[in-house]
């Protein structure tokens, strides 16, 4: 594959090296200027990895180039229904996930399960905790949503999730501390015990190659998609 790179961080730097360590070219690489249209119709699909205030403008442009485009910036996902709508008018591939591990794929899909069976035991109150390194903007992650979602489903009585501790919601917390690449809990926490379920990375190399794998299947395909249509769960 011909790949641009949109956000030349942590996660980009990543994406650059294992690319190319398996043969694919690396275009283009924006570090956060003016995005240069000309370089950008070199690349078969872009990766975007920037920052909240970003992405919305970055995919838009992409997309509406015809390039299919993979995303893991999180933190802007308001604007998401706008995203979508115009990859299925245009007939062109977008691809979102909070988080590309096959790990945290499968954790997102025990959490659902486990969820289903904690529901009916009352006793037990769910809660999310994140932690990652001090340059992540966001707070909570993605990947923390994410999950905090997949718990909601299975309990009519939580209409969201909350930082603040309110009543009727998940509480998720946060934590800023290098250098961790992301480690992802959820508790249900009784008066006499607590069950857990934890993700924990070692290291961005499996986030680089879910992108990847996400970047090679995307291609051709229009309309917008998720991590889960890639693995098949």
């Amino acid at each position: 594959m011909n790949i641009a790179i949109i956000g030349n961080g942590r996660m980009g730097k990543a994406i650059t090296h294992l690319a190319e360590s398996k043969g694919h070219s690396v275009v283009y690489i924006n570090n956060g200027e003016q995005i240069d249209i000309q370089a950008l119709r070199k690349a078969d699909v872009a990766i975007e990895f920037t920052q909240p205030d970003a992405a919305y403008s970055n995919i838009r442009t992409i997309l509406l180039l015809g390039i299919p485009v993979v995303c893991g910036t999180t933190g802007w996902l308001d604007q998401r229904n706008k995203i979508d709508a115009i990859a299925i008018d245009h007939g062109v591939g977008f691809l979102y996930a909070s988080n590309f591990s096959l790990g945290v794929n499968l954790f997102f899909l025990m959490n659902e399960k486990i969820a289903k069976i904690m529901a009916p035991y009352q006793a037990y109150s769910p809660r999310v905790h994140e932690v990652h390194h001090t340059g992540k903007k966001d707070k909570p992650s993605g990947t923390a949503i994410t999950t905090a979602e997949g718990i909601i489903d299975s309990y009519p009585g939580i209409s969201g999730w909350s930082m603040k501790n309110e009543k009727d919601k998940i509480d998720i917390t946060s934590e800023r501390t290098d250098p961790f690449c992301g480690t992802h809990s959820v508790f249900y926490r009784s008066p006499i015990d607590t069950i857990s379920l934890q993700h924990e990375a070692h290291s961005r190399d499996g986030f680089a190659l879910g992108a990847l794998i996400a970047a090679e299947w995307i291609i051709g395909k229009a309309g917008s998609y998720g991590m889960r249509d890639v693995l098949g769960l």
